[in-house]
């Protein structure tokens, strides 16, 4: 097998905040378009992408396959709109694509280690887009090393797609490859993988990150079906393609012109979708279970009204994500909502830092208060999380300044007590405010006349599932997935854990 071709601060309120925003980080964003007689389906991947650009800003790329069986593969660092444009598109010919958009979990931030990941194999290539963060990378380095496999990147994507084209040039058929790889990926994973004439969609047994399938329409029945894998349904939304179904956790489809089918990869299901797709990461219009999560973050609102009320004149939210949970609250206690804060929606990265004179000023990239709505009003302002209390500080103090007589802030989630190991980006547990201080204390740090958060149970219980069908260890600590010890070592206080 041939390596891996090598292809081509975030401000919140204002830039003189910490170089990290204060909220846990994106996971990745993957897409799949099989659309047989479609030499353009590099369009219908960059509208996809565009669509999931929320889910990370860092890089993004596309890999398309033509009828030959050829790859073709464009990838760089920026927003969709930044590495694509119309040329670049025409480059990549082919009626199959593979697209991803990326905020790195492993893997530095490099060019590099922007996906699609493309192996080369003695039956032809593939593109693998993941989404998802393994822990046991490190074995699975060591394992592929040992082999004598070369690796140009320092990601977990690469070594799994290093992995499948590892089993086809030991034998194994595609499908068979795939299944071999994925029982070796220990961790939240899912991947959208193309090979000459197939593509491939599978989860991780728990499922922990999304993945989902829609069909695009067609002209009459004799054509064939064009089916598209997305991470959410808004990636299905803006090309016009219907919501068919979730990949189960634990399953792999298998697309091509024939149709789709599908298998079970694994004998175990313990279905655990990350808790923070609901609140926070998934774009409010996209499904899940049959409803759009800004049903649901309303529905938390409402929740955390019943749980954490207090007089106020208006209840207002941090923009956008707080906003569902705001009218919600709103709604449940009777208090006016009202915009008390606007958003720049264009500040994006910047690397451009204002002088010490601007920061002083009090610049304010992204929000910006109402001064005629907040002054002399008690106001409640809700946020969908808490996680070093840097922004909530900020927030509370500009919300003082425009003269809000008080400030009583509001959160739609549990204090985030634990770090993440299955795909999103947090601090080690000893920088999360919720592990280290109690909530009063972490009022008074933030400046507020009171703080509240939603009941771990209000949480879950208000999905109207399972409870246990979600994984929510950043708020309890309860891995779904066993985290080797050298990894809990790396980010968890052992002692504070009881580990």
């Amino acid at each position: 097998m041939l390596p891996t071709e090598e292809l081509c601060e975030f401000s919140i309120l204002d830039a003189a905040m910490d170089d990290r925003p204060d909220k846990p980080e994106e996971a990745c964003g993957v897409f799949g378009v099989f659309s047989p007689g479609d030499k353009e389906t590099a369009k219908l991947a960059y509208f996809g992408l565009f669509a999931l650009q929320h889910r990370g800003q860092e890089s993004a790329g596309i890999a398309t396959f033509d009828d030959d069986g050829n790859v073709h593969l464009h990838k760089d660092m920026g927003l969709v709109s930044q590495v694509f444009n119309d040329t670049i598109l025409a480059t990549l010919p082919g009626s199959m694509a593979v697209g991803h958009t990326r905020y790195s979990t492993t893997g530095s931030s490099r060019v590099v280690n922007a996906q699609p990941a493309v192996v080369k194999t003695s039956k032809g290539p593939l593109a693998l887009a993941h989404n998802g963060n393994l822990v046991n990378t490190a074995i699975l380095q060591a394992e592929l090393l040992a082999r004598k496999h070369s690796l140009l990147t320092t990601t977990d994507s690469e070594m799994v797609a290093v992995a499948i084209g590892e089993a086809v040039e030991d034998g194994a058929d595609w499908t068979e490859a795939i299944v071999m790889a994925c029982k070796r990926a220990i961790g939240a994973f899912s991947l959208v993988i193309g090979t000459p004439g197939a593509l491939y969609g599978t989860r991780d047994s728990s499922g922990v990150r999304p993945l989902v399938i829609g069909v695009l329409p067609r002209e009459s029945n004799l054509e064939p079906m064009r089916y598209v894998l997305a991470s959410e349904t808004c990636g299905l939304d803006i090309i016009g393609a219907s919501y068919v179904r979730e990949v189960e956790p634990g399953e792999l489809v298998c697309i091509t012109a024939e149709g789709i089918t599908s298998l079970r990869w694994t004998g175990t299901l313990d279905r655990k979708l990350c808790i923070f797709e609901m609140i926070y990461f998934a774009r409010p219009d996209s499904l899940v279970n049959d409803e759009t999560l800004y049903t649901y973050r309303m529905r938390i609102g409402r929740q955390l009204a019943r749980e954490s009320t207090v007089d106020a004149d208006i209840v207002i939210a941090v923009p956008d994500s707080g906003v569902p949970a705001a009218i919600g609250f709103s709604q449940e206690s009777g208090i006016p909502y009202a915009e008390g804060l606007i958003k720049n929606r264009y500040v994006g990265r910047t690397f451009i830092q204002p002088t010490q004179s601007m920061r002083e000023a009090g610049i304010r990239m992204k929000l910006n208060p109402l001064k005629d709505v907040l002054k002399g009003k008690r106001v409640i302002i809700v946020d969908d999380s808490i996680v070093r209390g840097t922004t909530s500080r900020k927030i509370v103090k500009a919300l003082r300044d425009a003269g809000a007589t008080e400030v009583h802030m509001r959160i739609s989630s549990p204090p985030v007590t634990h770090p993440c190991f299955y795909g999103i980006d947090t601090d080690s547990q000893d920088h999360l405010i919720g592990a280290t201080k109690t909530v009063e204390e972490i009022g008074k740090q933030i400046g507020a006349d009171s703080l509240g958060y939603l009941s771990l149970m209000g949480m879950l219980e208000t999905t109207h599932q399972d409870t246990g069908h979600f994984c929510s260890a950043c708020f309890d600590g309860k891995y779904p997935i066993e985290i080797p010890e050298v990894l809990k070592r790396s980010k968890l206080m052992l002692e504070t854990a009881g580990v």
